[in-house]
Formats: C-alpha cells, structure tokens, sequence
C-alpha cells in the first residue's frame, strides 16, 4: 500500500510539472512563431491544463481500467467547479467581463449534455470518442475565429498575454516542450498503477479512485492557475481556465479514451456523479451571468461550491460499490 500511494504522489508530482513545462515551452514556441496571446490562451493553454486529465485517462483506457478513465473525466469537471473555482473565489471574489466567456457557457452544456446522451447506454464506442475529438477540433476552430474577431480589446486577450512567457528562447521552448511531452505519459502510467492497486486494496471500483483521488491529482494545475489569476486580479482567465478544461475533459479526455478502446461507464456515475456536474455548472451559470446586476461569484458563492464539492464527496465514498477482486 505504501509503495502505491508513493506512485500516486510522485505522479502527481511529475504530472502537474510536466504540464507547466508543456505549456511553458508550447506557448512560449507558439508566441516566438508571432502567435496572437488570445490564440495560445484559448488553445495551448486550454489543452495544456487538461493535459494530465487526458493523458491519465488515454494510460488507463488502454490498460483496461475504463472506470478510471470515466471517473478521472467526470471527477475533474466537478473539482474544477466546486474546488477550484470554490476556493478561487473565496481568496478572490471573481467578476466576469469577457464576451469570450460568456459565449462559452452554452458550449459548455451543450457538451456536457451530448457527453450524457453518449454515456446512457454505459458505453463509449470508437465511433463516439471519434465524433468527441470532432467536436473537440470544431470547438477550437470556433474559439479561435471568434478570439480573432475579438481582437485584442477582450479582457482574456489582455490577460492571456502577461501570463506567457515572453523572454524564453526558442530553442529553450523546444526543449521544454519536449520534457513536457516525455514526463506526462511516465507519470500517468506511474500513477494510474498507484489508483488501480489501492482500488483493489480498499474494494471499491475504480470509478470511486478516479472520481475522488485521481480527479484531485489531476485537476492540481487549474487549481495553481485560477488561484495565480485570481491574485493577479485576472478574473476572466481565473474563470476561463475551468470553462475551457471542463469543455476539453467532455471532448478530449473521453474522446481520446474512447478511441484507444471502448470505455464502460458505471450505472451509478448516470444516476449520481453526471447529475452533480450539471448542478454545480448549472450553479455556475447564475453566479456568472448574475440575476440583478454583473456576473459575480462572491466568497459566500464559493462556500456554497466548497460545500457541495465535500458533500459529493463524501457522497461517493458512502455509496462506493464494494467489490471481491480476485
């Protein structure tokens, strides 16, 4: 036992540093090629967060552990919502100006939606992962020409481009890239072997692993990310961050998943986890948009988020599904 919760943190570990040399190295390389900072911001960082969620999950599907890769998916948009900006938002009551953002909540339960459709008869098909890696393309084709019309006037656009790295060589870009690419599948695989082997020591499915532990793990980098926004007073991107990983986990994380190998989704994750995940973006949704004045999510809203973020998961742990594994 030991020995495995010593692999899940050291994954964790390697895996939220190998993200951010990723994503260092990427949008550094991206902004050296004349890349504009809103396009970089709403592609290489948006896939650069969700990176450890997709490759976690791309590591399991492929072993065989489907529960982890659903779980981890699902799990990461919950903690993206009720952790992350929960806690963002009672270090710094966020306020939400950008059209951009404001455009992407609709995508966003459109997403999540068509993901729940996929999900009902407990199974993602090659067929479905495929057409989720569609709609994964056709939304960054979608976010890239409506960042363009923006132009640089948009909050985000401003925001994105103080958080790039604007003095790192090319050839130091690369390099880091490359680590970033190296590192990432090394530490799933480390910690997808911790999660399946802890699961089986506790008996409980690996779905509860993925929705609890392994979701946390891996949602360490938006964290780090909305709360260093949040700080530098840059709601728009504190904020962006979760919308755009929460729309990357529907269509990346699964639709990758899915295409290595059909992913099996558990009953209960219908009737329990999606459910949670429309409520808390559904809560999202009025604290963003607001109802009597601008979209604020205030310190009392993020408590209302903490709190529900714990619920549910004490929620998963009591209703865990206990099995024999062999």
């Amino acid at each position: 036992m030991l020995t495995s919760v010593a692999q899940i943190i050291g994954g964790f570990i390697l895996l939220v540093w190998g993200a951010d040399r990723l994503v260092a190295g990427a949008s550094a390389l991206a902004r050296n090629l004349g890349v504009a900072p809103l396009i970089i911001g709403l592609t290489i960082v948006a896939f650069g967060t969700s990176a450890p969620e997709m490759v976690v999950s791309a590591v399991a599907a492929y072993r065989g552990n489907p529960g982890l890769a659903v779980g981890n998916a699902i799990g990461s948009n919950i903690a993206n919502i009720g952790l992350i900006l929960g806690i963002t938002a009672i270090v710094y009551p966020l306020r939400v100006e950008s059209e951009t953002l404001k455009r992407e909540y609709p995508l966003l339960m459109l997403v999540m939606i068509g993901g729940f459709i996929m999900a009902a008869d407990l199974n993602f098909s090659r067929t479905e992962g495929w057409l989720l890696l569609t709609g994964l393309a056709a939304l960054i084709i979608w976010m890239v020409r409506y960042g363009l019309r923006r132009g640089q006037e948009d909050p985000l656009a401003q925001e994105f481009a103080a958080e790039i790295p604007t003095n790192m060589p090319t050839k130091t870009a690369v390099l880091w890239l490359i680590v970033g690419l190296i590192i990432l599948p090394l530490s799933s695989t480390f910690l997808v072997e911790g999660a399946i082997t802890i699961a089986r020591r506790m008996e409980v499915s690996e779905a509860v692993i993925g929705l609890t532990i392994v979701a946390f793990g891996t949602s360490l980098p938006e964290l780090a990310a909305s709360l260093t926004s949040a700080l530098r007073e840059e709601d728009d991107l504190a904020i962006g961050n979760v919308i755009g990983s929460n729309m990357f986990n529907i269509l990346g994380v699964l639709g990758i998943a899915a295409t290595i190998k059909p992913v099996g989704v558990e009953e209960l994750m219908l009737k329990q986890d999606f459910p949670v995940m429309f409520l808390l973006t559904v809560l999202l949704f009025f604290m963003a948009y607001g109802i009597h004045g601008p979209g604020k999510i205030s310190r009392n809203s993020g408590g209302l988020l903490l709190t529900i973020f714990f619920s549910y998961q004490i929620l998963v742990w009591v209703t865990a599904t206990r099995v024999v594994v062999p």
